[in-house]
């Protein structure tokens, strides 16, 4: 499994969202990471990176989902402002809570300038995938 990529074209797809969220429980299935609370973690991270590309950055171009030791989610837009901007969310009021989400759920997370915009990406490490570890935890040494 590690080193495939998996890539979903979304310029102009309408319901990216959706669409985005379905690819990636698919690969998952594929991979063997299924039914555990870090892959439902993983769906949440596509779909708050994909909401932000949509809303924030002029709409997603592609998501792509690689696997090494971990799983890297990418998603990438025309924007190119070099990183999201992190909104203080206020406590009951709608928006500003995405990235934080992100943050919570991923062991890693980021943005990286491309040519034509940029990509934010999150990584979750593949053994919280197979055991379905939530994010900060491990073992004691």
């Amino acid at each position: 499994m590690t080193g495939q990529r998996r890539r979903l074209a979304l310029r102009g797809v309408r319901g990216s969202v959706a669409k985005g969220r379905d690819f990636t429980r698919a690969a998952m299935g594929d991979w063997g990471w299924e039914h555990n609370q870090t892959t439902e973690d993983a769906l949440l991270v596509v779909s708050e990176l994909l909401t932000n590309a949509s809303l924030h950055a002029g709409g997603c171009e592609e998501l792509v989902l690689t696997v090494g030791d971990s799983l890297r989610i990418e998603v990438f837009d025309a924007e190119r402002t070099a990183m999201p901007v992190t909104r203080v969310a206020r406590r009951g009021s709608p928006g500003g809570h995405g990235l934080h989400i992100v943050e919570r759920l991923s062991d890693r997370w980021g943005a990286q300038a491309h040519a034509t915009g940029k990509a934010v990406w999150a990584e979750i490490e593949g053994h919280r995938l197979s055991t379905g570890m939530p994010a900060g935890t491990g073992e004691l040494s």
